[in-house]
């Protein structure tokens, strides 16, 4: 069971709420969520790792992560603007910890489909 903490906001921001969501689901393993939320055409880099293009691709990552779920994961800051959004938090994952920051591009302001995914995490000592 994944503990989770979210830091408390207004709660009037919709984009927010979706986002925390995701990434929820990110640590719960809930590859339908996340699938559902993507474009055909989305792009994730993983800074210093590698790059996945295309939802079939990210579909075949999604599938192989969704058995490494978190045991701890803090959402810190969601900062939203238009159709981009940044989350910042914390994953602690088989007795490591990591502080990770995604930036979101949207294919619209007004939709909850994902483009575009940067994600930067660094492992930190424990």
């Amino acid at each position: 069971m994944t503990k989770i903490n979210v830091i408390p906001d207004c709660g009037n921001a919709p984009r927010k709420t979706f986002l925390k969501e995701f990434n929820i689901a990110f640590a719960t393993g809930d590859a339908a969520f996340i699938m559902e939320h993507v474009a055909e055409n989305i792009l994730w880099e993983m800074v210093g790792d590698k790059v996945i293009s295309g939802k079939e691709a990210f579909s075949q990552a999604i599938q192989e992560m969704k058995d490494y779920t978190a045991d701890e994961l803090v959402i810190e800051q969601v900062i939203t603007h238009g159709n981009t959004a940044a989350l910042s938090g914390i994953i602690k994952m088989d007795g490591k910890t990591y502080e990770f920051c995604d930036v979101y591009e949207f294919t619209s302001a007004g939709k909850n489909i994902l483009k575009h995914l940067k994600s930067y995490v660094i492992k930190t000592k424990d």
